[in-house]
């Protein structure tokens, strides 16, 4: 089993953000969030993450109301890395990986040998190992994200949640940290923009806008010309990749405005 969102409703003040949004994902899937600026994506991970309660709903995780979870078990299967992920001690990465471990520490400590272990396989599933004794403020932004990554792996969670990973990157990072995430063992939530990466990377899409679930489905039943005009508002030309395995999207150039079609 995995994380399954029922009927999530949350406001921020008298704002709607999420307004009955409902997913089961499959165990070991990758789950791409896409969506407009505003449209929730964000807010919905720190839902899952059971980080903010919401308003209405309920996230299970293994058919269990997070909310009657205490959240040192909830930190124990999932982790989440933030797109605002950083820090104003100049600490090592294997010191930042080893924060992962915190959450199978009790008041006496924990088991000193596992923690060095699932430190030493996170860095290594990573390719971090070499870069271990570097310090945080000479990384550059990919290695930071695959230290974030990597403090996530090491609370060997079975869910990963990801708030756009690939934020600030170069195309050759921004290829290298999804294909990481998607030959993970683990089922993993990816709120990104670029729908290319998107099709390419993830198992299943859930498409949000302004709070609703718009749409959910494979890549390539999802991310179609219509969704594009009418979710994005732009133009643009799908078709599949010379493979026929992903969508591939390419938005034409227009000054012409679209009328966005009411979101209910």
């Amino acid at each position: 089993m995995t994380i399954h969102a029922n009927g999530i409703r949350w406001s921020r003040g008298s704002t709607s953000i999420l307004d009955g949004v409902d997913f089961e994902p499959t165990p070991g899937e990758t789950v791409g969030l896409i969506g407009p600026n505003g449209s929730g994506k964000s807010s919905l991970l720190r839902i899952l993450a059971g980080i903010v309660a919401p308003d209405a709903g309920t996230v299970t995780l293994d058919e269990v109301p997070m909310a009657s979870m205490r959240r040192r078990r909830i930190a124990r299967r999932v982790a989440m890395v933030d797109q605002h992920s950083d820090t104003e001690v100049d600490i090592s990465v294997r010191d930042v990986v080893r924060l992962g471990r915190i959450p199978h520490q009790g008041m006496f400590g924990g088991d000193s040998g596992a923690d060095d272990r699932a430190v030493l396989r996170a860095l290594g599933d990573t390719g971090m190992s070499t870069k271990s004794h570097r310090m945080w403020h000479t990384l550059s932004g990919g290695e930071r994200q695959r230290t974030q990554i990597a403090r996530a792996l090491a609370q060997e969670p079975t869910e990963l949640l990801l708030d756009e990973p690939t934020n600030h990157l170069d195309i050759a990072h921004q290829l290298d940290i999804l294909a990481l995430v998607a030959e993970l063992p683990m089922t993993s939530f990816i709120a990104l923009h670029d729908l290319n990466l998107a099709s390419m990377f993830c198992d299943r899409i859930v498409v949000l806008r302004a709070g609703l679930v718009v749409a959910t489905g494979t890549p390539a039943d999802v991310i179609t010309e219509d969704l594009v005009r009418v979710v994005y508002n732009v133009h643009a030309d799908v078709v599949l990749d010379e493979t026929g395995s992903y969508p591939q999207v390419t938005y034409r150039r227009t000054r012409t405005g679209i009328p966005s079609p009411s979101p209910r």
